[in-house]
């Protein structure tokens, strides 16, 4: 539905045609009575120039004060050869204030209302001093009316300016609201990043120390006792069984703490990841990232990568790394063969949890025969 200016707006433009035509139907119809020939066709060429008029000024040919100013003149005139012509005039009381400057409005309302007291009280000029005495009795009540309604138009604009400056004030408050809000939400991310930042890296030097001091030393033992048994085929298979877990202990003690993150930036440590295995993207401007954001990313990065490798059997994958105002995001898509719904395997578990632990997101996308989508969001939260 229009607004309500909108209807106005539409007035402005095309009321003018609808009461020039009503006014000149109406004069019609006494034309024989209150007019001369001469009158009549004087009458029919001033009626045919407000159609111009209008036309030109509905066009954007004719200024709107200029439109104003004639379409007033023409409507005096046309009202003071019959005055069923003021249903045209009643146009000034409406549109004054649209066209005119505020210092001219009174000029215009004087204008409408002399030929509206004119018309009603019988036309003009006043043939009688009774019909003189009930035009200026019509022009002191059209007066009196134009002040009335020009206050309550004053009162109007006043109190839509007032709500107009209430509401932007509002915009304003729900602007810096929202601001805070964001703030607040990367502050309370950053918080429980750091939060569970301390508990993972205790327990990670727990879990470190657990491998070493009784897997890790377990095994060596032993191996020990294994090569001092003598040189049994089953002998040999248990040491290098026992190598092997040795070896895998001694990873799963590395890989608590990324050491690709030692001496390069994640950018870095990702193109070292990905040379030869994926094409690397980084945009925007990389800053150094909280640690934990650092090794999540990276983690995740080199299951995604292992997946598509090991069980997409992928042959392109990309890699894109997205530095952003308040988040970084990490994605890795390939070519292979993809699956109707994610395994409820460790590796995937594994990358959302490591997201989660650090306030992100992870979102996976995939079909059979078209590839896997893995895409991780984080909390831009700087080194410090």
């Amino acid at each position: 539905m229009a607004t309500i200016q909108e209807q106005w707006e539409r007035f402005y433009r095309w009321g003018p045609f609808g009461l020039l035509l009503l006014g000149s139907l109406m004069a019609l119809l006494v034309r024989d009575a209150v007019m001369s020939p001469a009158e009549q066709r004087t009458a029919v060429t001033l009626v045919l120039t407000a159609l111009a008029l209008q036309i030109l000024h509905v066009a954007g040919k004719i200024p709107g004060q200029v439109h104003y100013w004639a379409r007033s003149a023409l409507a005096f005139a046309l009202t003071w050869l019959n005055p069923f012509f003021c249903v045209y005039a009643v146009l000034g009381y409406f549109d004054t204030a649209h066209y005119l400057p505020r210092r001219w409005v009174p000029a215009g309302s004087t204008v409408t209302v002399v030929t509206m007291a004119g018309a009603q009280a019988g036309g003009m000029p006043p043939g009688s001093l009774h019909q003189a005495a009930a035009f200026g009795g019509l022009l002191a009540l059209n007066s009196g009316l134009v002040l009335f309604f020009d206050r309550l138009s004053r009162r109007e604009a006043e109190r839509a300016r007032t709500q107009a400056e209430t509401i932007a004030e509002l915009e304003r408050t729900n602007a810096r609201l929202q601001q805070a809000l964001a703030e607040n939400a990367a502050l309370q991310a950053q918080l429980i990043v750091q939060a569970r930042e301390a508990g993972v890296a205790d327990e990670r030097r727990r879990l470190a120390a657990e491998i070493h001091d009784t897997i890790a030393q377990g095994l060596t033992g032993i191996i020990t006792q294994l090569q001092a048994a003598g040189d049994d085929e089953h002998v040999r298979r248990a040491i290098a069984l026992a190598r092997e877990s040795l070896r895998e202990a001694r990873r799963s003690v590395h890989d608590l703490a990324p050491a690709q993150l030692e001496h390069d930036t994640l950018p870095e440590a990702l193109k070292k990841l990905t040379d030869g295995r994926a094409g690397l993207t980084v945009t925007g401007t990389a800053v150094p990232l909280h640690d934990e954001l650092e090794a999540a990313l990276l983690r995740i990065a080199q299951e995604a990568l292992a997946n598509a490798t090991r069980h997409a059997h992928a042959n392109r994958i990309g890699v894109t790394l997205s530095y952003m105002d308040d988040e970084v995001t990490l994605d890795i898509r390939d070519d292979g063969r993809g699956f109707t719904r994610p395994s409820r395997g460790f590796g995937l578990t594994a990358m959302r949890e490591r997201a989660e632990r650090v306030a992100g997101t992870l979102e996976i996308e995939s079909e059979p025969g078209r590839g896997t989508a893995v895409s991780v969001r984080v909390p831009l939260i700087r080194h410090g």
